[in-house]
């Protein structure tokens, strides 16, 4: 859902503030725990202090526990010791589409309320009465396909509407990064037929990993034009593959995500263009839309957030300046 549907949240919990700030006064202190996709990213980071402000303002308290890395073998240990702990509700980045599926529905057997932010497990569709992942009430996050269309757009004004470009991509099973992919792809054949899309190189989420990756597209397609980082390291990876060949400037990147390590290659030329999602909302409405559901209110089933595009040109203008991610 667009913005009405973050009114809609933001209205529930003004609701659940003045009809059910009494009981929970009466009760223990509720406690709603936030699950990372890692608990190093800024994305997260920021998510987090969005999180906390929610929590400060409903009188609740916030858990932040997390794995160090982006990957199902080291959340679902996670996952277990927050569901021993047995907070009111979940709010979960889940690190796979599938893997997490099982590890999440031991919460909702439980009793525990799950809402997904930023990623989702099955199809992200949830409460349809439909497959074996519909459980969890709501997924909260950016509109992921759009903003691979963003993306998209961007590299193609910034390539002149033809060339090659490849996207750096993580590894498949991973919702929102194979979404940003899928908005970039239908994008370029859609709107820019002058723009020729390679076979993306996946780099397990290793900045380094990509940086080769990118010199080894160039060496096999010396006229390469563009990239797609689809997420931080991607696009971290990418700028310095581009740095190392000595071709910043003539292969452009657009980098999704904007921590501060973003904004300086921005600020260097490294980079040519950054998509900001807005973390710190995820992070508030899932506190809210948790808190709004466990005082006995309705809640949107999808949430969605928006983008802010940040170049060297407005990265300095305050109003774009708050999306970057607090490091």
């Amino acid at each position: 859902m667009k913005r009405r549907s973050i009114l809609s949240a933001a209205a529930a919990a003004s609701v659940a503030l003045t009809m059910g700030v009494g009981a929970a006064q009466a009760q223990d202190k509720m406690t709603i725990a936030l699950i990372p996709g890692l608990t190093t990213d800024a994305f997260y980071i920021t998510m987090q202090k969005g999180a906390q402000a929610a929590a400060d303002a409903l009188g609740v308290e916030l858990v932040f526990q997390g794995a160090p890395d982006f990957n199902p073998v080291t959340q679902v240990p996670v996952l277990d010791a927050v569901i021993a702990r047995q907070p009111d509700a979940i709010l979960i980045a889940p690190t796979d589409t599938t893997q997490l599926i099982e590890p999440l529905r031991k919460a909702h057997d439980a009793g525990i309320p799950v809402i997904t932010v930023d990623t989702f497990i099955g199809t992200g569709q949830y409460q349809t009465g439909a497959g074996d992942a519909d459980f969890p009430l709501a997924y909260i996050a950016s509109d992921n396909v759009l903003g691979g269309k963003i993306a998209a757009r961007a590299l193609a004004a910034a390539i002149g509407g033809e060339g090659k470009v490849f996207v750096s991509n993580v590894k498949p099973g991973i919702s929102t990064t194979d979404q940003r992919e899928a908005g970039f792809k239908q994008a370029m054949a859609e709107e820019f037929p002058g723009i020729t899309v390679l076979e993306t190189q996946f780099n397990d989420n290793d900045a380094n990993k990509a940086a080769s990756q990118l010199q080894g597209v160039l060496a096999r397609e010396p006229d390469l034009k563009g990239v797609f980082g689809a997420n931080l390291f991607s696009a971290l990876g990418a700028a310095n593959g581009v740095q190392q060949a000595g071709q910043s400037g003539v292969v452009k990147v657009v980098a999704f995500d904007a921590p501060g390590s973003i904004v300086d290659n921005l600020n260097t030329g490294l980079v040519d263009v950054a998509i900001a999602q807005h973390p710190a909302e995820i992070g508030y409405f899932g506190v809210v839309s948790a808190y709004a559901h466990l005082t006995g209110n309705s809640i949107p089933v999808s949430i969605g957030t928006g983008f802010t595009i940040i170049t060297k040109d407005n990265v300095s203008d305050p109003e774009v300046a708050k999306y970057i991610y607090s490091e």
